[in-house]
């Protein structure tokens, strides 16, 4: 069993965009083939839905999960919250009541007696950051949380934070979720469906992580949307600059070199930094290429290979 694989199965699609069939499909490849983190979150995936709110991908895990008994303490799952629509057009935030509620009822949809890793999923400052800390810290030691994690978050407010939770004596966030890749978008730039004004990893993220080797970094979108590999989704207009050309052309003067495609040269890199990317697909033949990426960890994707100048 690799439970340090590296590689997280997303799962947002699952029970709207793809089907229970499909989704079956890819939870038992990806397990049988070692794989064993699996993310999630109570808002997923509302904007697909008739309904305007989340729920169907806890749903269909607790199915497949039920489905399968004697699997759950195998894996480890992680969820999120704060940032499920509301009734009103609003979005539920981060404070007490709604953790307490929203814990609940991602526990109950899973199927589960604990969640273990559980994320704030977007800032909410219209809530004492201190009424949020202290919630999260409740959870665990009920014993319902085993591991917090934030997502979307200046790094900042995640270092206050764990201040506050050190001084509570509560446990503190120990997990960054964020999106990056091999190419950046230019500073400034607006990229589609990335509405999360922090939600990008930057050189003060990496210097935080360095300094604070007990955070993880879970990567979401690291592929984005196949433009590595797919003509058919180019990358978005944000990604169009002289750096980008540069180091396309390092990667797939690389991915050539090994003979595998430039997606899973991405994902190797990831993993062999110690971060962990978040890969959302839709059938069995791309989670296939992206479980392939695993065996480049042993291929030394640093200066020597890519260029001094190609990767933060």
């Amino acid at each position: 069993m690799d439970l340090e694989m590296g590689l997280v199965l997303g799962t947002m699609y699952f029970g709207t965009r793809t089907d229970e069939a499909t989704s079956y499909a890819l939870l038992d490849r990806f397990v049988e083939a070692g794989g064993r983190v699996l993310d999630t979150a109570n808002c997923y995936s509302f904007w697909t839905s008739p309904t305007g709110h989340g729920g169907q991908s806890e749903m269909l895990l607790g199915r497949w999960l039920a489905a399968n008994p004697g699997l759950r303490e195998e894996l480890v799952i992680a969820t999120k919250v704060g940032v499920e629509p509301t009734d009103d057009g609003g979005i539920e935030g981060l404070s007490a009541p709604v953790i307490e509620r929203e814990s609940a009822r991602s526990l109950e949809r899973l199927g589960i007696d604990a969640i273990d890793v559980y994320w704030a999923h977007g800032e909410d400052r219209a809530t004492d950051l201190e009424e949020t800390v202290a919630a999260f810290g409740a959870l665990v030691e009920r014993g319902v949380v085993r591991r917090l994690g934030v997502s979307n978050h200046p790094t900042w407010r995640v270092e206050r934070a764990r201040g506050i939770a050190e001084r509570l004596g509560v446990e503190p966030w120990t997990a960054l979720q964020l999106t990056t890749s091999y190419v950046e978008p230019r500073p400034g730039a607006q990229v589609p469906g990335k509405d999360h004004r922090f939600g990008f990893v930057g050189d003060e993220t990496v210097d935080y992580l360095e300094l604070h080797p007990e955070m993880e970094l879970w990567v979401y979108s690291p592929l984005i949307q196949g433009s590595f590999d797919r003509a058919d989704r180019p990358f978005p207009e944000a990604y169009d600059h002289p750096g980008t050309t540069a180091r396309l052309a390092t990667l797939n003067a690389l991915a050539g070199r090994l003979g595998v495609p430039a997606s899973q040269v991405v994902l190797g890199w990831m993993l062999a930094k110690g971060w962990k990317p978040i890969v959302g697909v839709s059938s069995v033949e791309q989670l296939d290429s992206a479980l392939e990426s695993r065996q480049l960890r042993s291929v030394q994707l640093t200066a020597d290979l890519l260029g001094a100048d190609s990767l933060p």
